[in-house]
């Protein structure tokens, strides 16, 4: 008996870790979707580099309280798989918020943004954020629109005087 007692504070500690270590976490009720879509699901979460469980509601939910999230044990009921991540703080809302549109079975239930529970609408919001490269790419571009145009002036003026000396 106490082998399976320790087990289970393995896995709490597990969730707990994840919970604070995570820079998104998305939960979701999974009821409905078939072996295929959850596969598929599994997929994208994995190639994003998001960590996707399914873990005992009881285990999450004391994992939740030491975590300092104890919110989130109103939605840990029911089936729910809960999405870390690490790295990209947008990768599991948007993915999870893409496929929820395509998959009306899958429920978005919570989320935790940078250890601050998050509502439905600021995960949907989060969702609606490019992803790191995409948001690179725009800072990229609005560092260089000052250095293009000063080149499109410095040729501009190149070119006049070029007139006036001819």
């Amino acid at each position: 008996m106490s082998n399976v007692m320790e087990t289970k504070k393995q896995v709490v500690e597990e969730i707990t870790e994840k919970f604070r270590s995570s820079q998104s976490t998305v939960l979701v009720n999974y009821r409905g979707l078939d072996v295929a879509e959850v596969t598929e699901l599994r997929k994208q979460l994995r190639e994003a580099g998001v960590d996707y469980k399914v873990y005992k509601n009881t285990l999450a939910r004391r994992a939740a309280e030491a975590a300092g999230l104890g919110e989130l044990s109103d939605t840990l009921v029911g089936p729910t798989a809960i999405a870390f991540s690490d790295e990209d703080v947008v990768a599991p809302a948007r993915i999870l918020n893409d496929f929820a549109k395509d998959h009306e079975a899958l429920e978005i239930k919570a989320g935790v943004i940078e250890g601050e529970i998050a509502s439905l609408e600021d995960i949907k919001e989060l969702a609606s954020l490019p992803n790191y490269e995409g948001m690179v790419s725009m800072l990229l571009s609005v560092l260089q629109a000052p250095i293009r145009n000063f080149a499109y002036v410095t040729k501009a003026v190149a070119e006049q005087k070029e007139e006036q000396g001819a």
